[in-house]
């Protein structure tokens, strides 16, 4: 049983880390909602396009061609992955940038992964989903607004846990679900509040917990690319840089036959810092909901277009390539996605009505409480549950 001055240190930390978080989260669930539907939105917007309707041939176009026509486009510039669209398996997206290695993209075409046509350019840096999408990712800010957004991220799953100590010998004599429709407005938000947030506890705690994981990409990511890819690339350090690539459809059929029963998620060009110098890695993804979020990395001899080496990714990268679909429902298609706006909501009424009590909260020191007198008695009258 809890003593008193355990219930007043866990009150303090409900309070405290609820407080400096309630903001940041309050923008993350209002940026979170439109991203959840981020492809439907897209779509609706133009900024998306889905492959003209064709009967099914199983042809596929040389990947070498698309090459060729995205450099033809963008005149200089290099060719840093090609894409498969998750969701359109007949559409190729291609990433330039004015360097194979730079951080930020120039352009991202679309072809027909049946044909090779040219069919979209999406625009990059535009619009107000990309406003959101920065706000919700960064702040702004690069990687500092994301590990501060982290941090955030720890302080909300301090607050939920301090939150469900505190329920259980504060709400003892209250039957699940009470709302004291009689009482003052702020005991009905009070009421509310504890409803609510014991309602989307396990959802907002799963959330808050992949978001932490989300913002620590660029560093797991990092991990990986200084450990187990400079591993792989190691025997090859002091050769030469590939100068021109034309083995990009014999990279990708090696690394099919090399990875049964798997699909390219994308491919990565010699000299980015998810490749080699010499190599493409060719991630490879598997075909149900949950396996076509696991890549497995395949090395492929960018001259001539053969297996090197094949790996699992390890267990941080797995982490996180779980964490970003589960964070934004994106595993189920636009069922999922509603469950998740839903929940989205009622998460949102519960930090607003959690900032309301804190800005209505009477002066009255813990000490002179009630709760704080005897922690096994549970908060059952107007008075009580106003003075929290």
């Amino acid at each position: 049983m809890l003593t008193a001055s355990s219930i007043k240190l866990w009150y303090r930390v409900h309070k405290w880390t609820s407080l400096i978080c309630t903001l940041f989260m309050l923008l993350l669930c209002l940026t979170g909602l439109p991203l959840i539907f981020a492809d439907e939105i897209d779509h609706a917007l133009g900024y998306s396009v889905a492959a003209p309707p064709m009967a099914e041939s199983g042809q596929r176009a040389n990947l070498d061609a698309i090459v060729a026509a995205a450099k033809m486009r963008k005149s200089g510039h290099a060719v840093q992955f090609i894409v498969k669209d998750p969701d359109e398996p007949d559409l190729w997206f291609v990433r330039m940038a004015e360097t194979v290695a730079a951080e930020h993209p120039s352009a991202f075409y679309a072809f027909d992964a049946r044909t090779g046509d040219y069919l979209h350019e999406y625009p990059l840096n535009q619009g107000i989903m990309n406003v959101v999408l920065r706000l919700h990712v960064d702040l702004f800010a690069g990687l500092s607004g994301m590990l501060f957004l982290g941090f955030m991220g720890l302080l909300l799953i301090a607050s939920l846990v301090s939150g469900v100590v505190l329920y259980a010998p504060l709400m003892r004599k209250l039957a699940f679900g009470t709302v004291r429709r009689h009482q003052s407005t702020r005991v009905k938000w009070l009421d509310l509040h504890n409803l609510l947030g014991i309602v989307t506890l396990v959802w907002f705690f799963i959330v808050g917990a992949t978001g932490v994981v989300n913002t620590l990409a660029t560093p797991i990511f990092g991990q990986w690319q200084s450990g187990e890819l400079a591993e792989m690339i190691a025997p090859y350090r002091n050769m030469p840089p590939v100068q021109e690539v034309n083995t990009v459809q014999q990279a990708l059929d090696a690394a099919l036959r090399a990875a049964p029963g798997m699909s390219l998620s994308f491919i990565a060009f010699p000299g980015n810092s998810f490749a080699g110098p010499r190599h493409f890695v060719a991630f490879m993804q598997g075909n149900s909901p949950l396996t076509s979020k696991l890549l497995k990395p395949v090395l492929l001899d960018a001259e001539t277009g053969t297996v090197v080496e094949t790996r699992e990714l390890p267990w941080y990268v797995t982490a996180l390539l779980v964490s970003k679909p589960l964070h934004f429902g994106d595993y189920g298609g636009l069922p999922l996605k509603i469950i998740w706006a839903l929940l989205d909501v009622l998460c949102i009424a519960v930090l607003g009505s959690g900032l309301y009590l804190w800005l209505k909260k009477r002066n009255v020191p813990f000490e002179a409480r009630p709760d704080a007198a005897n922690v096994t008695l549970p908060i059952n009258s107007a008075k009580q549950a106003d003075s929290l």
